[in-house]
């Protein structure tokens, strides 16, 4: 196994996008997803042999401060230090940026935090049911 990493979707399909957001109660099909990293600021994507295994995305001002919304491994390929990798290679693309935030589950806080992030106190508001229907159609 030898993974690539890329920061480009162009050549990414919605096929090479399967297997994602597993547990979520509106998850967005592989379409959508792709519509999801199209209208990012930053991605980054793990490729094993054509197909995507990983990703994150990053939506910024440019400026001043970035947040990940997204950080998905497949569950087959988790544990290989993958989605590590793709937090350092965001980290990296947005390094010039005063604030990075991530907001995310209490069970990979530890993970966030061996990767220099700091608990704050933060607040958030998610429409599940409008999980897939706001994005925007190409």
């Amino acid at each position: 196994m030898t993974i690539q990493y890329i920061e480009q979707v162009e050549n990414i399909s919605p096929k090479m996008l399967s297997g994602f957001f597993q547990g979520w109660p509106n998850p967005p099909s592989p379409a959508k997803h792709l519509l999801i990293l199209q209208g990012s600021f930053k991605v980054w994507l793990a490729i094993d042999s054509g197909d995507c295994v990983g990703f994150i995305n990053a939506i910024s001002d440019g400026i001043f401060s970035a947040f990940i919304p997204l950080l998905e491994v497949l569950p087959e390929y988790q544990g290989q230090g993958i989605g590590t990798e793709l937090v350092r290679l965001m980290q990296s693309s947005l390094a010039e940026q005063y604030s990075l935030d991530v907001v995310c589950d209490a069970e990979v806080v530890p993970f966030y935090e061996k990767l220099g992030y700091n608990r704050l106190h933060a607040m958030s508001k998610r429409n599940y049911q409008n999980c897939v229907r706001n994005v925007r159609k190409s």
